[in-house]
């Protein structure tokens, strides 16, 4: 990427100053970001959105922009600042908040750059998850009362287990790529498993668990923390955010954030779901959202950290059955490894079922 590109890009946008320097961000696998600096001093995010996996820009970027927007107003009215604690879109000359390139159809959209802020790819230090907890709990008592039925659903059933159980048993019939017999073992642990893949889905159907606005890509970094006090600022990486649970955000955040090791590491006697992480971000999370959220939805906490787990090993086993066509693999057997790392999680995880509920309850009382 060239300055003169960049320039070419910024005169698209309602930006009264050219750009004169950049920097490519290498956070990010979807995306392709850059921070910006114009001549007036001013910073800002640019992105070209992946629009292999958005097919739908004008569904994304309608959520984008509708959420942030509301995100603001409820900031600004509870005396916060938007401008900080928010992702902040630039208008196009066009009237929307994207620039399509006509000659490469790129799709192209600005941000304020959030200053004086850090992203932790790792809980370095006690206290990051925590933070990162709670600000994920303030997003959804923020967006409690966002209307979330008229959310594009862009990655639709995204996390429908009972879905992905369908898929995985399809994969099964269909023995694509010749593997079922070798991984005879492997498919009957995940259909042991098969009661949890529905427990939310039916929340949700039988209106028990309330459908809300989701983040869905809840990873540490999805953070922006406030580099003087530590604090947990700003929900970013909106791509993904749908109509759904609570749960799903929660589940996946600590299946990610409170697994001993790597998601793939084939090494089965390392992992397991610390339970000093998982302590420090239930405390959080319950300290964010406060009385945004349902007695139903608390007692089901816990099991939803096994029901992503879980989710993600029938997606891995799914992939390796079909012949490895969704997920970047590193070698023959990557999926399978995933796989297998992430049933020892969910394995871990059911027998500390007791545990957890009793320190989710714990944090529940001190709300």
């Amino acid at each position: 990427m060239k300055l003169s590109q960049i320039q070419e890009i910024f005169l698209k946008f309602d930006i009264p100053s050219p750009p004169i320097s950049f920097s490519a961000k290498q956070s990010g696998n979807i995306n392709r970001t850059y921070a910006v600096t114009t001549a007036d001093g001013v910073q800002y995010i640019l992105q070209r959105v992946n629009t292999y996996v958005f097919k739908d820009p004008d569904a994304l970027m309608e959520n984008v922009a509708n959420v942030t927007a509301f995100l603001a107003k409820k900031i600004k009215r509870n005396g916060g600042d938007p401008m900080r604690e928010t992702l902040n879109l630039l208008p196009a000359k066009n009237g929307g908040y994207y620039y399509r390139d006509p000659e490469d159809d790129a799709i192209w959209r600005i941000y304020y750059l959030v200053t004086d802020t850090i992203a932790y790819d790792a809980a370095v230090r006690s206290g990051i998850l925590y933070e990162a907890a709670k600000a994920f709990g303030e997003f959804q008592r923020q967006l409690e009362d966002y209307p979330a039925e008229t959310l594009h659903d862009t990655i639709p059933d995204f996390h429908n287990t009972a879905k992905r159980y369908e898929a995985f048993e399809t994969a099964v019939a269909a023995d694509e790529a010749g593997r079922v017999a070798s991984v005879a073992e492997e498919i009957e642990m995940l259909r042991a498993l098969k009661p949890y893949a529905s427990l939310i889905v039916t929340g949700i159907e039988e209106g028990r668990i309330p459908v809300r606005v989701t983040h869905n890509d809840t990873k540490l970094n999805n953070i922006l923390m406030d580099a003087e006090s530590g604090r947990g600022l700003c929900v970013i990486d909106l791509d993904t955010v749908m109509p759904g649970s609570l749960l799903y955000d929660f589940g996946d955040s600590i299946r990610f954030a409170a697994n001993n090791t790597a998601e793939d590491d084939p090494d089965l006697s390392r992992i397991f779901l610390r339970l000093d992480l998982y302590e420090e971000y239930v405390s959080g999370f319950l300290k964010g959202v406060g009385d945004a959220i349902t007695k139903d939805e608390i007692a089901l906490l816990p099991e939803s950290v096994l029901i992503l787990t879980y989710e993600l090993a029938l997606r891995f086993m799914t992939d390796y059955l079909n012949g490895d066509k969704y997920f970047k693999i590193l070698s023959p057997d990557h999926n399978l490894v995933r796989t297998r790392a992430q049933l020892r999680l969910a394995e871990d995880i059911r027998q500390k079922l007791p545990l957890l509920r009793v320190m989710t309850e714990k944090y529940t009382k001190k709300q």
